[in-house]
């Protein structure tokens, strides 16, 4: 149950709970690739990474650029010198009801979280495949990978979808030792969540308030939001499990707000 000394590629890990991550795989031991589309921000992040006395490189990724991909898999593994652990975090948020939603909207979430999870995960198996080291996946779903919420119709899919991707790695990289898990958060006090607070306000017509309150922590146990340590433990856990007994899982980090 160690991460020592393996390399994790990280997506969408300049900030919010990616970044988290990077930090908690790097103080367990861990060289650490930080994907962005924002260069400066990923570059600042890898330095953030060294300076814990692990490697680090930044690597500019667009998640839905197939050429991008393949090029900032094959820095990492130049860098570092393998990719054993890929978290598949990229991701953004649109609210709107259905009826209102832009096609252009739709595909634009469903491309950075769907086709980002497979152009990543497919690059990184061919890695891990021919290294021959086994590995670990990481899917960044959530707990609309279990449940629907109003106003988050691709999301929502693109949740669900990840959970059917990951079980399908699962399956396929057993016989290269290769586990695909998916970790499942509630609400995360990210830039991504500060954001659709005043977005649900104003559709739904109440307070940013009870936006919170109300709708984004109404079925948790405490009141509480879930935090970027929570999530950041749990690939840890994901990444360091040693066998193919825990594969094609996901694990809901909620305070309670979905339960299996």
């Amino acid at each position: 149950m160690s991460v020592k000394n393996k390399v994790a590629l990280i997506t969408g890990a300049a900030s919010g709970i990616g970044k988290r991550i990077a930090e908690v795989l790097a103080d367990n031991g861990a060289h650490i690739a930080i994907a962005d589309i924002n260069q400066a921000a990923a570059q600042a992040a890898a330095d953030e990474i060294k300076a814990r006395g692990v490697k680090g490189t930044a690597v500019v990724m667009d998640v839905t650029d197939e050429a991008a991909v393949e090029a900032g898999v094959d820095k990492t593994v130049k860098d570092l010198g393998s990719v054993d652990i890929l978290v598949s975090n990229a991701g953004i948020q649109i609210v709107n009801p259905i009826e209102n939603f832009a096609y252009s909207d739709w595909k634009k979430l469903m491309a950075i979280h769907v086709d980002g999870a497979f152009l990543t995960t497919r690059a990184c198996l061919r890695r891990m495949y021919a290294a021959g080291n086994g590995g670990s996946v990481i899917y960044m779903g959530s707990v609309h990978s279990k449940e629907a919420s109003k106003l988050k119709a691709p999301y929502v899919a693109a949740k669900h979808a990840l959970i059917g991707l990951a079980k399908v790695v699962a399956k396929e990289g057993a016989a290269h030792k290769v586990r695909a898990n998916v970790i499942c958060p509630g609400f995360v006090r990210t830039p991504l969540v500060e954001k659709q607070i005043p977005e649900q306000a104003k559709e739904l017509g109440i307070s940013e308030a009870d936006v919170i309150k109300n709708i984004m922590l109404k079925d948790t146990v405490d009141g509480e939001f879930t935090t970027v340590d929570d999530v950041a433990a749990c690939a840890l856990f994901f990444a360091g499990f040693g066998s193919n007994a825990l594969t094609g899982q996901s694990i809901v980090v909620s305070h309670g707000w979905f339960m299996q």
